[in-house]
């Protein structure tokens, strides 16, 4: 291989790049899983995730991606023939469907065109059309990674608690949590899932479930089978800092090192930052003159932008002139969108130095693949930068 000078840009949705300070506390020497040392840091982890979500109640750690997340939810909360509502707002929300339909749910999948956000009314609607409350869960992906789509998750509650109907609600946070305001007990979420390698700026490893009363309630009648997913044993945790089986132990080390970050700048900076960068990528992809893939503003993602490329252009091959020439990885388009799309992620610990460098790369690669664009993408962007900073 080539050797390519400088540091590689990672302008993926995830996994981002991880703060060096971070990776400095988890080149810690590994402790004993078992002893006092590493009970007091999983006790001092657990509860500033409860804060960093919005939850006076308890959060499950797993060792896992983002994906047994996601079955942690469904397996500790329902039973097989269960009714969930789910809606196809992109390929990560297609993908929660099909695996909720493997475990033998009913899953009543909404379809959609994958540029806009779940519809508070579809939801009203859909449960309001369900007097005998056979849907038991609503699942959302409030952040689709795959589209730069996000839900309003306020909204959606105020449309289920409208219909006056039981189902809990379950939400998706993975690309979205750490980076934009969330609220899990204020916004009535029963529970919400996430992971390490996105916002919350580590490597891959962590899967993450806040969980209310009513989710716990309706765990003690679920009947699909579980075992490592069982929350009992995990959330005990929360009190002993003792884990039933064996830990991601130096992740954790690195999660108080990303749990003081957060602490120093301040949970507002955090989400003001990720929408500056947001707007500012938004800002270069129309001088470009190019197409976002929401097409709503109002659910714009703060976390990544999805561009979608002319008809007879393709992203994959501009993706990988980027790669090879300017050593920057930018996200693909995924199902339908593949090959048409690629994907700036714009979350985790980053700068506006950064974010302006990831953008001249793109701009200097759209222009060498010969994808016809105007060479104003980022001189809107830093002008943004330069007013709103």
């Amino acid at each position: 291989m080539t050797y390519q000078s400088g540091r590689h840009f990672l302008q993926i949705p995830g996994p981002t790049n991880v703060p060096d300070r971070v990776l400095r506390a988890m080149a810690a020497p590994t402790i004993d899983h078992r002893g006092p040392e590493f009970a007091a840091l999983a006790r001092h982890v657990l509860a500033g995730l409860g804060r960093l979500c919005g939850s006076t109640g308890p959060v499950a750690v797993y060792p896992s991606s983002g994906t047994g997340a996601w079955e942690a939810a469904l397996v500790n909360t329902l039973s097989p023939g269960d009714r969930v509502l789910a809606f196809e707002t992109g390929h990560f929300a297609t993908l929660w469907a099909q695996m909720a339909a493997r475990f033998g749910l009913d899953v009543d999948l909404v379809p959609g065109d994958w540029r806009r956000g779940v519809q508070a009314s579809q939801v009203g609607e859909k449960l309001a059309a369900d007097p005998g409350h056979q849907i038991k869960a609503v699942t959302i992906v409030q952040n689709e990674t795959s589209t730069g789509c996000a839900s309003q998750i306020p909204p959606i509650r105020a449309a289920m608690d409208s219909a006056r109907h039981p189902a809990l609600l379950i939400v998706d946070t993975i690309s979205s949590l750490g980076s934009v305001e969330y609220h899990h007990d204020e916004w009535g979420v029963d529970v919400t899932i996430w992971c390490s390698q996105k916002g919350m700026m580590l490597p891959p490893g962590l899967g993450l479930n806040a969980v209310s009363e009513k989710a716990l309630a309706a765990a003690r009648q679920a009947r699909l089978p579980r075992g490592y997913w069982d929350w009992p044993p995990v959330l005990a945790a929360a009190e002993t800092g003792l884990f039933p089986y064996t830990p991601a132990t130096n992740l954790l080390f690195g999660l108080r090192e990303a749990l003081a970050m957060f602490d120093e700048e301040g949970l507002p900076a955090v989400f003001a930052r990720h929408a500056r960068h947001a707007e500012a990528a938004r800002r270069a992809v129309r001088g470009w003159g190019l197409d976002i893939v929401c097409q709503n503003p109002d659910e714009y993602s703060s976390t990544l932008t999805a561009v979608m490329l002319p008809d007879g252009q393709d992203a994959d091959q501009v993706r990988k002139l980027i790669l090879d020439r300017y050593n920057m990885s930018l996200g693909a388009g995924l199902g339908r969108l593949a090959g048409r799309v690629f994907r700036i992620g714009h979350l985790g610990d980053l700068s506006d130095l950064s974010l302006a460098g990831a953008l001249c790369g793109v701009e200097m690669g759209l222009a060498r693949a010969g994808v016809p664009v105007a060479r104003d993408g980022v001189r809107a962007a830093l002008d943004y930068l330069g007013s709103a900073a």
